[in-house]
């Protein structure tokens, strides 16, 4: 059987609002509140028989799809979780440049958070094990470890591709057309 893509939803305006499964988006389509879709990829997904005719029921969807009304729960800035944090860091270690699992990797508080540092995206990085129990509770100048990138926070298009690991061609070219110059997800990782 094949697995359906999951669909991009966006508001009315065309802002990307989030991920939702085929079955949500057939349920827009059903009632009426698919403004309009945008992309190439299309597909069918097929229902029951109909009793009097024989007929089986088909739903002709898009990967990309705008809802009428108001889409509650969008939010300005992405939460902040460690899997789209490790994504955003390519699952690289702040301070030895390695790259590791996300079972051995922590998040670090570059100013930490026994100090009045914030829990946000530009004051955490992605550290291994072994580098954040070294630097501990301090500051990578006060622990001499040189932090080799600096952190910032993805914005909602970037979010998305963070989260969503099959991606279709048309829905990542959307989103990368609102993702910020600096992204990491336009250039190759490097350590500054």
């Amino acid at each position: 059987m094949r697995e359906h893509p999951n669909i991009l939803k966006l508001d009315i305006a065309g802002n990307p609002a989030g991920w939702v499964d085929y079955q949500t988006a057939a349920y827009y389509y059903a009632k009426g509140l698919v403004a309009y879709h945008l992309g190439s990829s299309d597909f069918s997904i097929f229902g029951g028989e109909n009793r009097i005719s024989g007929l089986t029921s088909q739903l002709d969807m898009n990967t990309i799809i705008a809802v009428k009304g108001d889409i509650k729960g969008r939010r300005r800035s992405p939460p902040l979780t460690n899997q789209s944090l490790f994504r955003r860091d390519a699952h690289i270690c702040a301070y030895c440049g390695q790259e590791h699992r996300s079972s051995d990797l922590t998040r670090d508080h570059v100013q930490p958070s026994s100090r009045q540092g914030e829990d946000v995206w530009t004051n955490v990085v992605t550290a291994c094990g072994s580098c954040n129990k070294r630097k501990d509770d301090r500051t990578p100048e006060e622990a001499n470890m040189k932090l080799l990138y600096v952190p910032y926070a993805p914005n909602f298009n970037e979010y998305l591709i963070l989260m969503n690991r099959n991606i279709l061609q048309d829905q990542m070219a959307f989103l990368l057309a609102g993702v910020t110059k600096n992204s990491r997800l336009l250039k190759p990782f490097k350590a500054i």
